[in-house]
């Protein structure tokens, strides 16, 4: 699908909600304006909210290929562009040895073309692709460090990307970019300007719960229910690590395998682990906590 043909937010939100992501009006109207105008979506929030999904249900809702580059400390330009194949130039050049008589510089010159070129996520999205511009997911960019952002600085504002040995790449048609940052560290400024920007908070219940109703439709809407609603509510605790959406999903689909029909306090403790991923958190909930916290949560749930 070509992103000119996407003619307004609602179109967005349709195209997300086939893929199973559910959207509100500010996501899908952000979501929009960065096909509409070409430019960076930039999303933050805390881990499992979903940021990195919205980027592969955009791929797939466009029919285009999703380039991820995983973002870590001590990503260096060299390492997201490309490498060399050194392993095949070596052998290139024991052959040309065994062989005799090989002009070095015509040798060097056979070293450093695309036959040996490995290329790495960013590359990939600068070349022409089957179904139209790649969506390019820069995901964790706050776990890289300010070099790198300089460097993303000139591949983001110019869709190019520069190989000493080769030249100058430049996108024919500019990817779709989205970067995720979990907030770890702030992200420089001069990047986000280059971006447009959308904070993804967690859901709040009737989201969630439609959101556990597309992703795990096994559950009858009384577990959907109990379990949203408890997250919710655990969510309002002192906890190291909040459980995100992913986790409300992932929790759901193991009560669905044990067959549960309704949360008890025996249940939640065999399966916080789906949920919570620190036992300093686990261990809050043993005892009468877990029991507390459903009893609120299905407090909540009663008719006001």
């Amino acid at each position: 699908m070509q992103t000119q043909s996407i003619a307004d937010i609602e179109t967005v939100r349709r195209l997300l909600s086939a893929q199973d992501y559910v959207c509100g009006r500010a996501l899908a109207t952000v979501g929009f304006l960065a096909l509409r105008l070409g430019r960076p979506l930039f999303l933050e929030g805390e881990p499992g909210t979903g940021k990195t999904e919205i980027a592969k249900a955009l791929a797939a809702a466009l029919g285009r290929r999703l380039i991820r580059l995983q973002c870590y400390e001590g990503l260096d330009a060299a390492s997201a562009v490309h490498e060399w194949n050194f392993a095949a130039q070596m052998i290139t050049i024991r052959a040309a040895e065994a062989a005799g008589g090989t002009d070095r510089d015509m040798l060097t010159a056979e070293l450093f073309t695309e036959d040996y070129l490995i290329e790495r996520p960013l590359l990939q999205a600068m070349r022409p692709q089957p179904c139209g511009a790649p969506v390019l997911l820069i995901d964790e960019i706050d776990r890289t460090d300010e070099p790198f952002e300089a460097f993303l600085l000139e591949a983001l504002s110019e869709y190019q990307v520069t190989i000493p040995e080769l030249g100058t790449i430049r996108a024919p048609e500019p990817p779709i970019v989205i970067l995720t940052s979990n907030r770890t560290r702030e992200v420089h400024d001069a990047l986000k300007r280059r971006c447009l920007y959308h904070w993804v908070d967690y859901p709040d219940f009737n989201r969630e719960l439609e959101i556990l109703h597309a992703r795990a439709p096994g559950a009858s809407d009384t577990l959907s229910r109990e379990i949203v609603a408890f997250v919710q509510r655990l969510r309002e605790e002192d906890l190291f690590k909040k459980p995100g959406v992913a986790e409300t999903i992932d929790w759901a689909k193991c009560l669905l395998a044990l067959d549960v029909m309704t949360l008890s306090p025996e249940v939640i403790a065999d399966t916080l682990g789906a949920i919570l991923k620190y036992q300093d958190d686990i261990a809050r909930l043993q005892g009468m906590e877990a029991k507390r916290i459903l009893d609120e949560a299905r407090k909540s749930l009663e008719p006001a």
